[in-house]
């Protein structure tokens, strides 16, 4: 997978399921969106299950250890399990684990709890498809690493919904083609609430869910190098996904992490904050839109660390990283769209950031043995025919037609304790080095990504002090600058001095 210290070596909706619904609070009539997005506070109001087990149901007694196991074992595909209220177990071994059989629905009574006691390593697995998990508590499952708990197989068409899904290591769920994931609280994970990974995935709804405390083991700092392994949630390879009116909040690492060949992404009416970093990381993927979000005090604990380190890369709230809009992959857009969005008080606003060694075939490129989605076959980006094109433009991930709009940045640095190196934008690369093969040196991408490739801001409005950082990480300009050539940036936006919406 890809780590966000490669990354970092710039290398020189309406809720369902009655969940409470709150409305966003901290800013003005003035300067919120129309509508705000509401905050889907799951935790603490996860609606419960029948109090009584439905018709033909068959009934799960907590009181026989394995019992789920049994039954489900025993029962024909398309049973319906109502799991009676209690602690139900199932059993003393590590691999005791729930398989369920096409059309399996497993619905919680009032207080049903699934506990794994920190012995069992999955709750439900297999590859079975449309099953339904709801109105359960599944805690103490102990998945390794990049691992989940609830559809550990990443099986198809899975609905899961009105759970309580907390104090799991690795990841509480794993995501699957078409699966839906709606009205949960996922909150306190050792790695992930959710975690798409290493399959061809597609159609995912994640709606309404509260995602808090994740990556809760700190998992970055089992490795010397970093992971790139950690945050609320992590996709990998998704065709198609819509995220939508979550509310994603205080979570070690970022928010929402795409990373490496997803496509076709919405995210909208989220409100992402007090996340340790990016509220949004779109990594080495393709065509999204990303509108209408609340997006509040995310990364200043990274920003921090990156001043500590004499760092002056512009980390920020929406990091979008070696991914654009590419006409020739199919999606709902063209381009990557972020637009009526409210960013407040996060360290930083909007980077586009493009890494000249980071392409198909190269050493730096993170993503091991992973190909672009317009040229899969590694072996063909090599020299000397990478060189030309074709495979010039098709072995790199591209940051491109990025259309920025319509969004409000407000930064107060006072609030952040900031000194240095906040409120910024960035669109920049660096001075292509390695391989000694490759046909992107010296400026090569620094002039691209900041000329060349359709990134454009434009009719945005801001408060506070914005600089903005080009072509590379150590060229810091104003505002003026910014607007007037060369780079002809944020034409028909409006700036404020102050550090908030007046």
């Amino acid at each position: 997978m890809t780590t966000r210290a490669t990354t970092k070596r710039h290398f020189h909706v309406k809720a369902v399921l009655g969940v409470l619904l709150l409305v966003v609070g901290g800013c003005s009539a003035e300067s919120a969106p129309e509508p705000a997005p509401t905050v889907a506070a799951v935790c603490g109001h996860v609606p419960a299950g029948p109090a009584t087990a439905p018709a033909g149901a068959v009934v799960v007694d907590p009181a026989v250890r394995g019992d789920l196991l049994v039954k489900t074992e025993a029962s024909p595909p398309g049973t319906t399990f109502w799991l009676a209220p209690g602690t139900h177990t199932l059993g003393d071994g590590e691999y005791d684990q729930v398989a369920p059989k096409d059309g399996d629905h497993y619905i919680g009574a009032p207080g049903a709890v699934v506990d794994g006691k920190k012995v069992n390593r999955y709750a439900f697995t297999g590859k079975a498809g449309k099953v339904t998990v709801e109105h359960l508590t599944v805690t103490g499952f102990v998945p390794p690493d990049n691992e989940g708990a609830v559809n550990h197989d990443s099986g198809p068409d899975w609905t899961i919904q009105a759970n309580d899904l907390s104090g799991n290591s690795g990841a509480a769920v794993m995501a699957g083609t078409r699966q839906v994931l709606k009205g949960n609280c996922l909150r306190g994970n050792g790695q992930y609430g959710l975690n798409g990974c290493c399959g061809d995935l597609a159609g995912l709804l994640v709606e309404g869910n509260e995602f808090v405390g994740n990556n809760a083991e700190d998992v970055e700092k089992k490795y010397p190098e970093g992971c790139g392994c950690s945050g609320a949630m992590k996709l990998w390879a998704v065709n198609g996904a819509d995220i939508r009116g979550n509310w994603i909040h205080d979570n070690r690492g970022p928010g929402i992490w795409a990373d490496t060949n997803n496509n076709d992404f919405l995210i909208e009416h989220n409100v992402i904050e007090n996340n340790d970093d990016n509220a949004i990381f779109y990594e080495t993927s393709y065509n999204a839109v990303i509108r209408d979000n609340v997006i509040k005090g995310n990364n200043v604990v990274a920003g921090r660390k990156y001043v500590a380190e004499d760092d002056s890369f512009p980390v920020a709230a929406i990091y979008i990283s070696e991914s654009g809009g590419e006409p020739r992959v199919k999606a709902r857009t063209a381009k990557i769209e972020i637009t009526g969005n409210t960013l407040e008080n996060n360290w930083s606003g909007i980077t586009l950031w493009e890494n000249a060694d980071r392409f198909c075939n190269s050493p730096a490129n993170s993503s091991t043995g992973v190909c672009t989605l317009l040229q899969p076959d590694v072996a063909k980006c090599a020299a000397p025919a990478i060189a030309t094109e074709p495979l010039r433009t098709d072995c790199r991930w591209k940051t491109q037609n990025v259309d920025i709009h319509d969004n409000r940045f407000a930064v107060d640095p006072s609030v952040l304790d900031c000194r240095e190196m906040c409120a910024r934008m960035g669109l920049l690369s660096n001075y292509g080095t390695v391989p000694e093969w490759s046909p992107y040196q010296a400026e090569a991408v620094e002039r691209a990504i900041t000329f060349h490739q359709g990134n454009r801001w434009h009719d945005n409005r801001y408060a506070g002090p914005w600089t903005f950082v080009t072509e590379e990480a150590s060229r810091v300009v104003e505002q003026g600058r910014w607007q007037g050539v060369p780079y002809q940036q944020d034409q028909g936006s409006t700036f404020e001095a102050g550090g908030g919406f007046r």
